[in-house]
């Protein structure tokens, strides 16, 4: 089975690109199935449920999305092996612009939109420096120039990702996406031991277990302070 780690900001079009490019996986015989990997709420499962995909679903709450990603990843791998799937996709959102952890030698895709803005993609760390993949949607909405522009940051940020431009509406696209998609030299029936392709964001410090009071005395574990410049020194 191949595994799929498809990650990007909230409201990139992630699920409309998943949609759209198994359409055309399913057509050539393969069979995909989706984990869905999400904070507090999704009703993308049911999205998915209605194509006639497999899926399922799992929701952090208030633990750190990557971690929990991480923790149930292996599990959401064997449910494929077991469903057996040719194909199995996960698709969670960098929620903070950086965390959707990527695995080596597992294939990672990043969808970003060109509504985002132009500076978009400096902003956003690992999950779009790190991906193989970098797809950009809402091309429609925006000029020519603008679609370029916004390529050509991301080419800057990402040299060695293929960009595609994939519209999850039409499907236009995802034909070409979807050949990107399979690789039988890449098949897998575990994720044990392998690597992420970069570390998570450092976690458990007092907030992270419940605190809720403000202040240093309250601050422990794994605090990082803001270095405030002297504003009589500047004077």
């Amino acid at each position: 089975m191949n595994l799929i780690t498809v990650s990007g900001p909230p409201s990139s079009g992630k699920t409309a690109v998943i949609l759209k490019t198994a359409e055309s996986l399913r057509r050539k015989g393969f069979k995909i199935g989706v984990a869905k990997f999400d904070c507090l709420s999704t009703e993308d499962d049911q999205l998915y449920a209605r194509a006639g995909i497999p899926v399922q679903k799992g929701l952090s709450g208030s633990l750190c999305p990557d971690h929990y990603f991480v923790s149930n990843i292996e599990e959401v791998t064997q449910w494929g092996i077991r469903e057996g799937l040719d194909i199995l996709i996960s698709e969670s959102a960098g929620l903070c612009n950086r965390c959707s952890p990527y695995i080596k030698e597992i294939r990672a895709i990043c969808v970003i939109d060109n509504l985002s803005g132009i500076n978009t993609p400096r902003k956003i760390g690992p999950m779009l420096k790190s991906a193989d993949i970098v797809v950009i949607t809402k091309g429609d909405i925006v000029s020519q120039a603008e679609r370029e522009v916004f390529a050509s940051r991301v080419g800057m940020v990402n040299p060695r990702a293929t960009i595609i431009h994939v519209n999850g509406l039409t499907g236009q696209g995802a034909f070409e996406l979807s050949t990107l998609m399979h690789d039988s030299d890449n098949e897998i029936d575990s994720v044990k031991g392998k690597e992420l392709r970069f570390p998570m964001p450092s976690a458990l410090c007092s907030y992270c277990l419940g605190e809720t009071r403000i202040g240093e005395q309250f601050q422990m574990g794994n605090v990082r302070k803001i270095k405030l410049e002297n504003q009589h020194e500047q004077n």
